[in-house]
């Protein structure tokens, strides 16, 4: 088995990779990509007007029967790029288990199969959720309905091959590695390796990155006939429409900056990422003392509170959401792949310590042709870190012009704000200690929980008076 992989690897490595990079579109429709009229009519009924430039480079040639590697920045339009072709493909040939596409992170993996059924609605396509934190049995009861799609994360999905009675993909036609970068840098590697031992190797592969770096490079492998590269932007590039800014500030007076922004922009939705769950729920908890909407996101919330999370924010019943980029407990990226399209203002609050992490927190904001902003606080221990990030996109970003006296006539109120998180935040823990000792096993995560400390404080205060 080993020698007949290592062989497959140095023939696909021999395979010429054709390049192609797309111009501005040119008034080319869906319908002159070759695309059906099921799916034109699908496309027009989800607002998508004219495709953009990876789906205008990738479409025609997936619809020709070729691998394709696409690189394009995040918000471009990759998913319909590799749907399309292969709902037109189930289309010309229905068949049960007809495509798997890995995702790196679960809130991506719900995000392409709303999209791949919104396409396929009018056809009757079933798709297949396969990601860790739900319940294995249901997930097996799903999968033996025998769904048409099946997204997942690696994982989870090698759980149930290796697990699940009579569940496999030998008659699988096509695989999709979404975001294939961050796939790999979540160490999914060895799981990747398996998956692809165990599924046909006469199928058709796209492979879908906003970055190209030595490790995809190496996963080109996984493409079995001549894979066409498309791609549509510089190496680590972000979209025309984003306005770029950074403040660069003392770090004890990043909170009060923060709430400052915030009041200027009001009326904008925001994303504010944060470097470790408990950064965020602190900060999270300091804005609803300050009588913000917030809402945070992060690893140590349950799957139901995450989505709950999400739901609230897309609904506009938040405005502010709060998230990591990087789970602590958990190697695995949550706010990936999340396409909110209402996120006006992107705000890097902890820079990030990955440069690449940039590109993909920014991306949450300018998407599909939209504007956007997005600002980054740079303290004083922070100027290699943003200099790395100037150097990846190679120019310089602007400065975000603030009154340092109007900023800090709310010094005080922040600082208050700031001493009541912090105990709720110890109150918080309590709970969960107890909940542990009890055997419950929710994540009482949400802000919302900690307003008992709100009315203990607030009746203090009425009885010192």
């Amino acid at each position: 088995m080993a020698t007949s992989s290592e062989d497959e690897v140095e023939k696909e490595q021999s395979v010429p990779i054709t390049n192609i990079t797309a111009d501005e579109n040119d008034g080319i429709t869906f319908k002159d990509l070759g695309v059906n009229d099921v799916l034109c009519e699908a496309c027009e009924s989800l607002k998508w007007p004219a495709p953009t430039k990876i789906q205008k480079e990738a479409i025609p040639v997936a619809l020709q029967g070729k691998d394709v590697i696409g690189l394009a920045e995040t918000g471009s339009g990759k998913t319909g790029a590799f749907a399309i072709p292969i709902l037109q493909a189930l289309l010309e040939n229905p068949q049960r288990y007809f495509a798997l596409i890995l995702t790196p992170t679960r809130e991506l993996a719900y995000q392409i199969s709303e999209q791949f059924e919104a396409l396929g609605g009018g056809m009757g396509v079933k798709t297949a959720v396969i990601v860790g934190g739900m319940d294995m049995m249901s997930q097996a009861l799903t999968l033996a309905k025998k769904p048409h799609i099946i997204i997942a994360t690696p994982g989870r999905l090698l759980d149930h091959l290796s697990n699940t009675k009579g569940f496999n993909l030998k008659a699988l036609k096509f695989l999709v590695m979404d975001e294939a970068d961050r796939i790999l840098n979540m160490d999914f590697e060895v799981e990747v390796d398996k998956i692809l031992k165990v599924i046909p190797r006469e199928r058709r592969t796209y492979l879908f990155s906003a970055t190209m770096t030595q490790k995809v490079q190496k996963l080109q492998r996984a493409s079995l006939k001549d894979p066409v590269r498309v791609e549509v932007s510089n190496k680590f590039k972000t979209v025309d429409s984003l306005q770029q800014y950074y403040i660069f500030i003392p770090l004890k007076f990043k909170d009060v900056y923060l709430l400052h922004l915030l009041n200027e922009m009001a009326g904008n939705s925001f994303m504010v990422f944060c470097a470790t769950c408990a950064g965020t729920m602190r900060t999270a908890l300091m804005l609803r003392n300050l009588g913000l909407s917030v809402v945070p996101l992060h690893g140590q919330m349950s799957q139901n509170k995450r989505l709950a999370a999400l739901t609230k924010f897309r609904a506009k019943n938040r405005s502010i959401l709060i998230s990591t980029d990087v789970a602590s407990s958990n190697p695995q990226s949550i706010t990936l792949g999340l396409d909110i399209p209402h996120v006006d203002v992107v705000v890097n609050f902890d820079i990030p310590t990955h440069s690449k992490d940039y590109i993909h927190r920014v991306g949450r904001t300018a998407r599909a042709g939209r504007s956007g902003v997005a600002i980054t606080f740079v303290s004083q221990y922070d100027v290699e870190l943003y200099q790395r990030i100037e150097f990846l996109l190679g120019k310089k970003l602007p400065l975000y012009k603030t009154e340092e006296a109007e900023v800090m006539t709310m010094e005080e109120r922040v600082a208050e704000a700031r001493r009541i998180a912090n105990m709720e935040m110890k109150d918080l823990g309590e709970k969960k200690g107890k909940k542990r000792k009890g055997g419950l096993g929710d994540d009482d995560d949400d802000t919302e929980n900690a307003v008992g400390v709100r009315k203990r404080l607030k009746g203090g205060k009425k009885r010192r008076k």
